[in-house]
């Protein structure tokens, strides 16, 4: 019994980062309109952490990007399994959300590919799955015995609902600084700061892995950049001596953003990312003070399949929206929630009523952490409910991992209806169908 549990408290890790910058000219996703990218602000990483434990292996990887597409993931996963023996299970890929990088063709959101014209994006999407695994191999082969530790922060100072009760009884989103009409918010914001930290043996840094639900839009402009994450790295390595890597994540954001709609100071540019990066870094920096040693380090890896209803629409609704989507991008387009219904519509339509295949994802470390992956733009809600359902110490929500659907708002919000509704591909109650298979996974992964 002495040798087992030995065994079983192991623990090796292994991390690396590689490259993903596009190239200048490339076309740039986040907003229904073309740009492309004019230079470089800071660098886009694919970002990865291997995990061994038991006999068993897993990977966590973040890429500095607004999403990633199944066809990308999967790309990505045969070559991680060919050259570093991973199964696709044991392999959690998401993206950022970033909002200044480029556009990831090859995904059913027809408004993407029409702001990419000429296949331009093809090429980065052809290249990215190699240096995808191309970050988890060199992970892979730098693994060394290591401890690890998890904390919670807690910032409640940076993120924002961004949908709002109005006085004339509607729900609005983003309605503007000082808006009159604001009543209070429709939702609330998700404030845990997730922390793991992982050194070696001997007590050298390895890792910093930071999750944290606020939306990737707050530079703007036409110049690459992580967003508020690359501060966050910048400001968490050096504190550690420079060869530490630290890993953001993404959590259940659909419905937040770095908006504070009750004073009228501009929010947009580099400073104010930095602004961000740098209120995080400090809650991470008092979270180290206070982190926990994780326990027995067994791995386990599991993914199941959710399959979520489409969103409804009429039969003469397909006709409207093509009339819709053929005037993006022209002087006389379509109002802006017009044209997002209109590519919603295409979108669904073009499944020929086949539900959305929803990939639900967890990894296990003992039963102390558990990271479940979600395939979109989860409303905040949902990421809640699922930590309120986790029997494990500590439960890392990552959103945008191994596929995006698109936004997936809760029930309530199908009633309220605006942008994130009138975009989502699913219907109403996929997002609970979601908590209710993630919660099931982690109850029966706890051992």
């Amino acid at each position: 019994m002495t040798v087992l549990l030995a065994f079983a408290a192991a623990l090796s890790a292994g991390t690396a980062q590689v490259k993903i910058t596009p190239p200048d000219g490339a076309p740039m996703a986040g907003y229904y309109y073309e740009r492309g990218t004019t230079g470089v602000h800071d660098d886009l990483w694919a970002k990865s952490l291997v995990l061994e434990a038991g006999g068993e292996r897993a990977a966590l990887v973040a890429c500095d990007l607004i999403h990633l597409t199944r066809g990308v993931v999967s790309e990505a996963k045969r070559l991680i399994e060919q050259q570093s023996g991973l199964k696709p299970h044991q392999v959690m890929i998401s993206a950022t959300h970033a909002h200044t990088g480029p556009v990831v063709a090859g995904g059913s959101s027809r408004y993407e590919t029409a702001a990419a014209p000429g296949g331009k994006a093809g090429a980065y999407a052809k290249w990215l799955p190699g240096r995808i695994a191309e970050s988890v191999r060199l992970a892979a082969g730098s693994m060394r015995p290591s401890r690890a530790f998890s904390g919670s922060g807690n910032e409640s100072l940076i993120a924002f609902n961004r949908r709002f009760h109005m006085s004339d009884g509607t729900v609005g989103w983003n309605p503007g600084k000082m808006n009159p009409k604001i009543v209070k918010p429709a939702g609330p914001v998700d404030p845990e700061v997730p922390v793991v930290y992982i050194q070696t043996e001997d007590g050298k840094p390895l890792i910093t892995y930071v999750n944290y639900a606020l939306h990737l839009d707050t530079v703007g402009g036409t110049e690459v950049s992580a967003d508020y994450p690359y501060t966050l790295s910048t400001l968490l390595t050096g504190a550690k001596g420079g060869s530490m890597l630290t890993l953001f994540t993404i959590g259940c954001a659909g419905n937040v953003n770095h908006i504070d709609v009750r004073h009228a100071k501009p929010q947009k540019g580099h400073e104010e990312a930095a602004r961000i990066g740098t209120v995080l870094a400090g809650e991470v920096m008092k979270t180290w003070a206070r982190m926990v040693p994780a326990g027995a380090a067994t791995l386990v890896s599991r993914m199941e399949i959710a399959r979520l209803p489409l969103a409804p629409h009429r039969p003469e609704d397909v006709e409207w929206a093509k009339g819709i989507a053929a005037k993006f991008g022209k002087p006389n387009a379509a109002p802006f929630l017009e044209m997002v219904k209109a590519f919603r519509v295409l979108d669904v339509e073009a499944r020929k009523g086949k539900p959305l295949e929803a990939q639900v994802q967890v990894i296990a470390l003992g039963n102390d952490i558990a990271w479940v992956g979600l395939p979109g733009e989860i409303f905040v809600e949902l990421g809640m409910a699922i930590k309120r359902a986790s029997p494990f110490n500590r439960t890392i929500v990552v959103s945008l991992a191994n596929d995006n659907l698109g936004y997936i708002p809760n029930s309530k919000a199908y009633s309220e209806g605006n942008y994130e509704v009138v975009s989502a591909r699913c219907a109403g109650g996929s997002g609970e169908i979601l908590v209710e298979t993630a919660g099931r996974m982690l109850k029966e992964m706890y051992q």
